[in-house]
């Protein structure tokens, strides 16, 4: 049996699949003169939806905060 390909993706299919999954992307860049590195810049970036990225442990801070119950005291 082959794997068949439709070849119909879409942007938007490419933009579902990576707020879905995610994607890290990892860059080092050095400029240097004469062979004397100058500037060394090290790149990381993640792109992904806020769900896949709260899943994996990050911004946490977005997550729904807890509303205390009516039996607890209020602290004002």
């Amino acid at each position: 049996m082959e794997p068949t390909r439709t070849g119909k993706a879409t942007i938007v299919d490419l933009l579902d699949r990576v707020l879905d999954k995610g994607l890290i992307l990892n860059a080092d860049l050095v400029i240097s003169l004469a062979g004397i590195p100058l500037i060394g810049v090290s790149l990381r970036t993640a792109i992904a939806g806020v769900e896949t990225m709260q899943k994996y442990g990050m911004m946490k801070e977005l997550l729904p905060v807890p509303l205390p119950s009516p039996s607890e005291p209020t602290i004002t």
